[in-house]
């Protein structure tokens, strides 16, 4: 999908998707959006008033409609748009889909009513994924979130950085363009001051991990010998009968994973092959599978049974004393048992306790996306290069590129190569 193809092109789109309902909406934008619209309904009904319409092609009536005229750039896409509110039965959207093709339009492409909203400045790349984060919400933290970056949140902490970097880089070209000019070594002096402390900022923000939790969820992982309670714990805190629970050793073969809410969290407990020598095949991939998931955990749960002293699986691991209905956990361990609901309590409460440790309200908005953390990676690296460079070309040369990376991030600097990537998320009626 071209550029050229985006901004000529008049595409239309099911905004409500597959599912089976009394209204469907048929939305379309592009140029030819007033010429299609009138050729449906006879002539164009006020802008952004709804309106009753018979929708008409070749004679034939197609249905009778609610009809939204949206003319640009007070439109989501920036262009002239409108919505067709069909009744939701099959034939109707056939009908009327082929209407349009016949008259020049074609199906939209995913996102790409998304991606032209970007490309005519409506949104920047940021609030475009917050939109996909949008409808795929399904907690209500995840909806907050979304909607803040959505309305300019995160975009707003990016945008200033970058400002506060262009003054940074304009008083490094003036040292570059002007070294025999005497300039007082005070400009230098602030200009490595501004450069340090954006270095620090960036670092901070990439320490927070909040909006990946929230977007995300967290991956917790049950490890340990066998028989020591892992499956038992999964079944008792996702309240269902996911993994099989016997006397005998060696169960679970391969790692059992359950979707468990947690203070609006989701979080992804994960439990895993009991540890040991072993000489079985089968069991021995499980355990290779287990370590994978150790290394990979959010929280890591090395789960002990009474007296027993096994070192822990990795450095991030947290003792979990279990069946303590049989012997007490030791002072300043976190002990369970899963006879009860008050056995559970301890664990729960700790976990609310992290999680409200993770998720403390900080001065910035958090980051959600892998690519955010890149971007932001990939900037801050350079600034630190600028600080340490030799020459100020060099350290001129290390602040265009951190410049670019935030620039990428927002959409504002060579975008191109990333749009298909992070538009083919979307659905096609969005």
């Amino acid at each position: 999908m071209t550029s050229s193809s985006i901004s000529t092109k008049t595409v239309f789109a099911l905004a409500t998707g597959p599912v089976q309902g009394a209204i469907a909406v048929m939305r379309v934008s592009g140029p030819e959006s007033a010429a299609l619209l009138a050729a449906l309904c006879g002539a164009l009904p006020a802008p952004r008033h709804a309106s009753l319409r018979a929708l008409r092609h070749e004679g034939d009536v197609l249905d009778h409609a609610l009809v939204l005229w949206l003319p640009g750039p007070r439109s989501y896409t920036g262009e002239d748009s409108f919505e067709l509110h069909l009744h939701a039965g099959p034939a109707i959207v056939e009908a009327v889909a082929q209407a349009l093709v016949s008259l020049g339009a074609r199906p939209a492409e995913p996102g790409e009513f998304t991606r032209r909203a970007v490309q005519a400045g409506r949104m920047d790349l940021l609030q475009a994924e917050a939109i996909a984060d949008l409808i795929e919400a399904d907690t209500q933290a995840q909806r907050h979130q979304a909607l803040k970056q959505a309305d300019g949140a995160l975009s707003q902490l990016y945008t200033e950085w970058a400002s506060r970097l262009r003054q940074v880089l304009a008083q490094q070209e003036a040292l570059i363009d002007f070294p025999d000019e005497e300039l007082p070594p005070e400009v230098e002096d602030a200009l490595l001051g501004d450069c340090r402390t954006l270095a620090e900022e960036m670092q901070a923000h990439l320490a927070d991990e909040r909006g990946e939790i929230v977007r995300d969820g967290l991956k917790i992982v049950l490890a340990g010998a066998p028989n020591v309670g892992k499956s038992s714990l999964l079944n008792a805190l996702s309240g269902q009968d996911a993994a099989i629970v016997t006397q005998k050793a060696g169960t679970t073969r391969d790692a059992i994973a359950v979707d468990w809410m947690i203070e609006g969290i989701r979080v992804r407990l994960i439990d895993t092959a009991g540890v040991r020598e072993t000489e079985d095949e089968i069991e021995a991939e499980g355990i290779r599978r287990t370590m994978r998931h150790v290394k990979e955990a959010d929280l890591l749960f090395h789960l002990v049974g009474p007296g027993d002293e096994t070192p822990l699986l990795a450095d991030h691991a947290i003792r979990l004393r279990t069946k303590t209905d049989l012997a007490p956990a030791r002072e300043g361990e976190l002990g369970i048992h899963t006879k009860d609901e008050a056995g559970l309590a301890p664990l729960k409460a700790w976990l609310k306790a992290h999680l409200a440790r993770l998720m403390a309200q900080r001065g910035t908005p958090p980051l959600t996306r892998a690519r955010h953390r890149a971007g932001l990676k990939e900037a801050q690296e350079h600034l630190t290069r600028a600080l340490e460079a030799p020459w100020p070309e060099v350290r001129g040369e290390e602040l265009r590129l951190a410049m670019q990376a935030l620039g990428r991030l927002t959409g504002h600097v060579d975008v191109e190569a990333l749009l298909d990537t992070i538009f083919g998320q979307f659905c096609i009626g969005k």
